[in-house]
C-alpha cells in the first residue's frame, strides 16, 4: 500500500513540474509516465484521465502553500516581515519565475484560456494569499485598506513575475523588489488612511 502511495505522490510531483515547465495542455500521460519511470498501465491504475491528475496538482499546491505560510507565520515575528516574504518570492524563485512565469498565474490563465472547469480551484491558491496577506495588513491596522493593499502586493508579484519571464532581467526584479519594500515602509509610516466622514 505504502508503495502505492509513494507512486501516486511521484505521479503528482512530475506532473505538477511538467505543467509548470510545459502547460498543461502540452504535457501528455507519456510524458508523465516516462518522468516517473512507470508503464501506462502502472499509471492508469492511479489516474484515469489528466484532469484527475490536474485536480491532484492542484490540491497539493494549495496544501504546500498553506504550509509556506504557516512556516511564515512561524518564522517572522511580525506581520510587516511576512508580507516582504511574499513580496520577496520572485527573488527566492527567480530561476523558475524567468523561465516559466508564475506557477500560479500561468495555469490559471491556461486553464481560462481552454475555459476549463477547474480553473476556479485553481484561482483558489491565488485566494489562500489573498487572504494571508489582509490577515497581515489587518494586524498592521489597515482594517478598512487590508483587502486592497493585498491585491496591491499580489498585482505586484504577478507584474514582475510576466516582466522577468520576458525579459530575463534579474536587476529589474531586484530593483522593483527595493521599490515595493519602500513602499511598505511608506504606509507603515504614514499608517492607515483616515476614516471618511460618511
Amino acid at each position: 500500500m505504502a508503495g502505492s502511495t509513494d507512486t501516486r505522490a511521484q505521479i503528482v510531483d512530475a506532473a505538477n513540474r511538467l505543467f509548470y515547465a510545459k502547460g498543461f495542455e502540452h504535457t501528455s500521460f507519456a510524458a508523465i509516465a516516462e518522468t516517473v519511470g512507470i508503464s501506462r498501465g502502472n499509471f492508469y491504475h492511479h489516474f484515469k484521465s489528466k484532469d484527475e491528475i490536474l485536480g491532484a496538482v492542484i490540491e497539493a499546491r494549495l496544501r504546500s502553500t498553506r504550509a509556506m505560510l504557516a512556516e511564515w507565520d512561524r518564522d517572522e515575528p511580525g506581520p510587516a516581515g511576512r508580507v516582504r516574504r511574499f513580496v520577496e518570492i520572485v527573488i527566492t524563485n527567480a530561476t523558475d519565475i524567468q523561465n516559466f512565469g508564475c506557477p500560479v498565474g500561468t495555469l490559471t490563465n491556461e486553464l481560462a484560456k481552454l475555459g476549463h472547469p477547474a480553473r476556479p480551484r485553481a484561482v483558489a491558491v491565488f485566494d489562500l494569499f489573498r487572504t494571508w496577506l489582509r490577515a497581515q495588513f489587518e494586524e498592521l491596522g489597515f482594517a478598512d485598506e487590508a483587502d486592497d493593499l493585498a491585491m496591491h502586493v499580489l498585482a505586484f508579484g504577478q507584474g514582475v513575475a510576466t516582466v522577468s519571464n520576458a525579459f530575463h532581467d534579474g536587476e529589474f526584479v531586484r530593483r522593483e523588489v527595493d521599490r515595493l519594500h519602500a513602499w511598505l515602509d511608506e504606509r507603515l509610516a504614514h499608517g492607515p488612511a483616515p476614516r471618511s466622514a460618511h
